[in-house]
């Protein structure tokens, strides 16, 4: 579904530097704003004002140690807030998107304000993208930090933390693997789709996991599920069948049955039931970042 060689070319870019056609943004170029065309190349501090849309011509590199800023939602054009929108500036991506850091030097994205909580800015939003790569990047105080339609998406070793929901997705093929998704109302939300949702950590969130509607073509495996606050899965009223997800790891605490971690089947009759057996008796040691952030 996803190719390596992906990742590979868009480090080759890396390595050879900027093309004369690929200049990255400076001085007053640092804020964006309305709707943007062609190859482009972001780095150092980059201030999104209002709902910018990277429209279907794009192919926009961001390079490591960039910091992907958003503005509050008056600052700029937009204002769009229905589904499958959000309050808050975001970055509407229709073309192609390769945000690749590295340990040392993760891209981040986040809000203007180091103060602001999450739901200040909107989303990185795909809408029918045909390529979105996030590799070694931190995602904090968003509504929904990496939000996927109708688009191809690959997302591993990166952080999302003090989010609405961290990654969130409708009939999108998506991979997911090897973050660490932490603090968050809600870790993954998702709507249809084909995920591939394997050697993540959850920590510290309210609902690890939350399935809307009708899943399918999933593959969900090998995660480590730290005790939330909720629920570890919650099914959507549109969940009537069951959903497998053995080999994980799970924690509960508290005086109550595991039961009591799953919004399924066991609380409602119209709902499905999560199928965990068989579950994992520790952890996987892949599962969730090989860096510190």
């Amino acid at each position: 579904m996803f190719s390596r060689y992906m990742i590979f070319g868009v480090f080759c870019l890396l390595l050879a530097g900027c093309p004369a056609s690929l200049k990255p943004l400076t001085g007053s170029d640092q804020l964006v704003r309305g709707v943007l065309h062609g190859d482009l190349v972001w780095q150092g501090d980059v201030f999104v004002a209002g709902d910018v849309i990277l429209a279907d011509d794009v192919k926009l590199t961001i390079l490591p140690g960039t910091r992907v800023r958003f503005m509050p939602p008056d600052a700029g054009p937009g204002g769009l807030v229905e589904h499958p929108h959000f309050p808050g500036s975001e970055l509407i991506v229709q073309g192609q998107v390769y945000a690749v850091g590295t340990p040392s030097e993760p891209i981040i994205f986040e809000a203007s304000d180091p103060a602001a909580p999450a739901g200040f800015w909107g989303a990185v939003n795909m809408e029918g993208s045909k390529e979105a790569v996030f590799e070694y990047c931190i995602f904090r105080q968003a509504d929904s930090a990496v939000h996927s339609r109708d688009s191809q998406v690959y997302i591993e070793q990166s952080l999302f933390e003090d989010n609405l929901v961290g990654i969130r997705f409708h009939s999108s093929e998506i991979l997911v693997e090897h973050n660490l998704l932490r603090n968050n109302h809600t870790g993954i939300r998702f709507h249809f789709g084909s995920p591939v949702i394997c050697e993540n950590e959850f920590r510290d969130n309210n609902v690890n996991l939350f399935i809307t509607s009708h899943p399918r073509d999933y593959h969900i495996e090998n995660n480590s599920f730290g005790v939330p606050a909720e629920y570890h899965v919650a099914f959507g009223e549109e969940v009537p069948e069951d959903v497998r997800m053995p080999r994980n790891f799970w924690v509960y605490s508290g005086t109550g049955s595991r039961d009591d971690f799953f919004y399924d089947g066991r609380r409602s009759p119209y709902l499905g039931q999560v199928l965990i057996d068989p579950p994992r008796t520790a952890p996987s040691t892949q599962a969730g970042l090989s860096w510190n952030p």
